[in-house]
């Protein structure tokens, strides 16, 4: 372009030259910016880390509260809170040196060969699943527990992360498959197994697994239609498994339709009488009259009840308002993650949080029939505060990794 038809341009040229021949050292500092290099830094989410800690010290004192109680009809006033409080810091400590790891490491191959970590602890999830139901304790006519000298756990949590892992590794692989549904049904095929044999006996964790594997691949795939079609087909699929299942199963149903009258109704019922009883402010932190009898194992499933009569509906808001500023941060960090298998971690905690955390309260409220779900990091249950700790450590390896100006 001639520069003769803008005059301005050879005015400002020659005052730049004339600058950098009157003051070298003004030229020297901007040729020094511009290769100055961006520092960045890697650091912790210290928000998820103070509100996951926050909101499992809570449920030390809830647990505390609503099976004090309980507790003392064994002789030890202490027995559920002092088994909880040890699992919440187990499960701190374990949540702090995952983190310290780069979650990346669960997709390297082990020993040589192409069978990677991710597979490994799929294969071990599959295994342990299925050896409780050959050798399993029975508790309440199911076999959930898996009792290996001292220490007694569910595998289902263990199969819960297993399938968080997995399916995130696969999404990493092959995210574009899924945009046709023979890419969801890939997955699928790979999940399924597990999912059968957790629901043999633990139909409210098989939900669970299923939900996180629906949940990842629609937030994965950038075609959601055919998705309305597998939601359709899996609620047909699950209304057959509850009218051909176990007359439990079938009970459940009739005394969420009936809650008023129906002898099995006990729990619910009384639940609910706790929660219109709270109030606005509750009745004060201890107070609860339910949690003396009337809601068995209060301490457990039913624990969201017991905080509603004892901190009323602000106390149970609050509650509410932890988990959803816990959820705001796992998408922050998953928005930010360095890699899609690390935005698939994150998204997957997140889904299986997120439906722990609505189906518990709508089976306390009455909402939907009874299921054994607990309130996450909450609800009496050590293997499960150490497992919900072992996946936000993984949260927080992802945001290690992102780096920050």
């Amino acid at each position: 372009m001639d520069d003769s038809r803008y005059p301005y341009r050879e005015v400002r040229a020659n005052a730049r030259r004339h600058s950098e021949y009157r003051y070298p050292e003004e030229g020297q500092e901007r040729h020094t910016r511009k290769k100055e290099r961006v520092k960045y830094t890697r650091q912790y989410d210290y928000t998820l880390l103070f509100l996951t800690l926050g909101i499992a010290l809570f449920g030390v004192i809830m647990i505390y509260s609503a099976g004090y109680y309980t507790a003392s009809l064994k002789n030890d006033p202490y027995r559920y809170v002092r088994t909880q409080l040890v699992s919440v810091l187990a499960g701190f400590g374990i949540m702090i040196i995952v983190s310290l790891f780069d979650y990346q490491i669960l997709m390297q191959k082990f020993g040589g060969i192409k069978i990677r970590l991710v597979h490994i602890l799929y294969f071990v999830a599959l295994v342990l699943q299925t050896s409780v139901l050959v050798i399993g304790q029975d508790i309440n006519g199911a076999k959930r527990w898996l009792k290996l000298g001292p220490i007694s756990f569910q595998p289902s949590e263990i199969s819960k992360i297993a399938v968080i892992v997995f399916i995130a590794y696969a999404i990493y692989q092959k995210r574009r498959s899924l945009d046709k549904l023979s890419g969801f049904v890939r997955i699928m095929v790979y999940v399924l197994p597990l999912i059968l044999v957790i629901l043999k006996e633990n139909m409210s964790s098989a939900i669970i697994v299923a939900g996180i594997a629906f949940g990842m691949c629609f937030v994965a795939s950038k075609k959601k239609l055919y998705f309305a079609g597998i939601l359709a087909v899996g609620a047909a699929g699950l209304g057959a498994v509850l009218l051909l299942g176990k007359g439990f199963r079938i009970s459940r149903i009739q005394m969420w339709l009936d809650v008023e009258n129906h002898p099995g109704a006990f729990q619910i019922r009384q639940g609910l009488y706790a929660i219109a009883s709270g109030g606005l402010f509750g009745k004060g932190l201890g107070e609860s009259m339910q949690k003396l009898g009337f809601i068995p194992e209060a301490y457990n499933d039913m624990i969201f009840s017991v905080i509603c009569e004892e901190l009323g509906v602000v106390g149970a808001a609050v509650v509410i308002f932890a988990f959803l500023a816990l959820f705001w941060r796992i998408v922050v960090i998953a928005c930010h993650a360095p890699d899609l298998f690390g935005t698939m971690l994150c998204v997957g905690v997140m889904i299986q949080l997120a439906i722990q955390v609505i189906i518990n309260i709508a089976v306390v409220t009455n909402t939907i029939p009874s299921t054994g779900i607990p309130l996450p990091l909450i609800s009496y249950g050590g293997t499960s505060a150490v497992i919900i700790m072992v996946e936000m450590g993984m949260v927080l390896g992802v945001s290690r990794q992102i780096k920050q100006k």
